[in-house]
């Protein structure tokens, strides 16, 4: 199974890339940077549309097609919207949302020739939760929960498509915020393992069969529900 991830080079899909190789499955990998893991990659901007279409349509012709698209890539903006600079807020929609719907658009031809082509999207608790100093990143989840839902409708018996709703995860993602952004000392994150667990099973299921949101989040997380 050759699977296209976004964001693979760390975090949540680093460990989906780890998954799909220990599953027999052969990861691709579409990152800023190159994985640290000895896997195909392309680096590409997702806040680049025209980057972000050739990577994909380099990645899927090397490998001779794609089975399945992982879109694990986010970034995060915090603050109030007035304090983040505008470049800042319009680029966290630009990766989280447009990105996503660039890498899927470019990926759909690919996935409609394969008898059980899959799509993953990666959202957020924030999806569905809105907190103050986080408008730009709940636009980009909230955009991406509607996007989800709108394709499965779009591609169904096509193309499967699940939505993976992750809470808090204990990944790189926080270290660059400010002590007042980042979870507290007794925080509970969930390992990216567990998560990129649920992904596997999505992607593991007959066709015919579809899991179309999964919330995975620890057990006291305190955005969901």
């Amino acid at each position: 199974m050759n699977v296209l991830i976004t964001g693979g080079a760390s975090g949540l899909g680093a460990a989906v890339a780890r998954r799909v190789a220990a599953d027999g499955g052969r990861p691709l990998i579409l990152d800023r940077h190159p994985p640290k893991d000895d896997f195909e990659c392309m680096q590409a901007d997702l806040a680049d549309r025209r980057c972000a279409e050739r990577a994909v349509h380099g990645l899927a012709r090397a490998a001779g097609g794609l089975n399945a698209v992982v879109t694990a890539a986010g970034i995060d903006a915090c603050g109030t919207l007035c304090e983040v600079p505008a470049e800042d807020w319009e680029r966290v929609v630009q990766v989280n949302l447009l990105g996503t719907a660039a890498v899927i658009r470019s990926a759909l031809p690919y996935l409609e020739n394969e008898p059980h082509g899959r799509v993953v999207t990666v959202a957020s608790t924030l999806g569905f939760r809105a907190l103050s100093d986080a408008t730009a990143y709940c636009a980009s989840k909230f955009g991406v929960v509607g996007f989800t839902r709108a394709l499965a409708a779009e591609m169904a018996g096509r193309v499967a498509v699940t939505m993976v709703v992750p809470g808090g995860m204990d990944t790189a993602f926080f270290d660059d915020r400010s002590d007042q952004y980042k979870p507290g000392p007794g925080a509970s994150l969930n390992r990216p393992e567990d998560v990129a667990s649920a992904v596997a099973f999505a992607l593991a299921q007959p066709a015919g069969c579809e899991v179309r949101e999964m919330v995975v989040c620890p057990s006291r997380e305190p955005s969901w529900p």
